[in-house]
């Protein structure tokens, strides 16, 4: 698995995209609704082929019949970083090497871009959603390719959990990647960018 891209919720998309704005000093990009969850985005393009996404409950859309994704429907208070979402060249074969918990593979597609995202039914992802989300790209289109550099880079990822030790155990044999680290703490997610104006962090 390799880092894909991070996620901020918040209440509302207005909000969410406006702690990004705040804590990096560049706008996210308008991006798309999404069906099954019903849910939207922006969208900011990261160095090194990642993106930053800003996601909340698309007013406008219908009640879905499960639970969304990124436990949104639980959500409340500050828009926060909430979630880091792994890619896989083999989703299923990633999902038998890992614990229950983890979610079951749903088809998604935003106009030409395609990808199946493992979702638990409760929404509720593994280490009180500290755990990463897993997904796999169908075809080659990928939203980072597509976004207006922002000058922006992702510098550390740090998973806090009081279960930490038993975290890292378990997603350290799949995911290589010297920018993600994991401490014992209150379960949260912080990361730190290069920006245009200095190094700067995201909650």
């Amino acid at each position: 698995m390799e880092l894909d891209h991070l996620a901020v919720a918040g209440q509302d998309l207005a909000e969410a995209t406006e702690h990004v704005t705040r804590a990096l000093g560049v706008a996210p990009r308008p991006g798309g609704e999404h069906a099954v969850f019903f849910t939207h985005n922006t969208l900011l393009g990261l160095e090194d082929g990642l993106y930053l996404e800003a996601i909340a409950i698309n007013p406008d859309a219908p009640k879905p019949d499960r639970a969304r994704w990124f436990d949104l429907d639980r959500f409340e208070g500050a828009p926060r970083l909430t979630n880091w979402i792994c890619r896989c060249d083999d989703l299923d074969a990633a999902l038998a090497a890992l614990p229950e918990g983890f979610g079951a593979p749903v088809a998604l597609q935003r106009g030409d871009l395609r990808w199946r995202m493992a979702v638990p039914q409760s929404g509720i992802l593994p280490f009180d959603n500290c755990a990463p989300a897993l997904m796999q790209w169908e075809g080659d289109a990928h939203p980072a390719a597509r976004l207006t550099p922002s000058g922006c880079g992702l510098e550390t990822l740090t998973v806090s959990h009081p279960d930490a030790e038993a975290l890292a155990a378990l997603i350290r044999p799949h995911l290589s990647d010297a920018r993600v680290s994991f401490v014992t703490g209150p379960a949260g997610l912080t990361a730190a960018f290069s920006t245009p104006t200095g190094s700067r962090t995201l909650t």
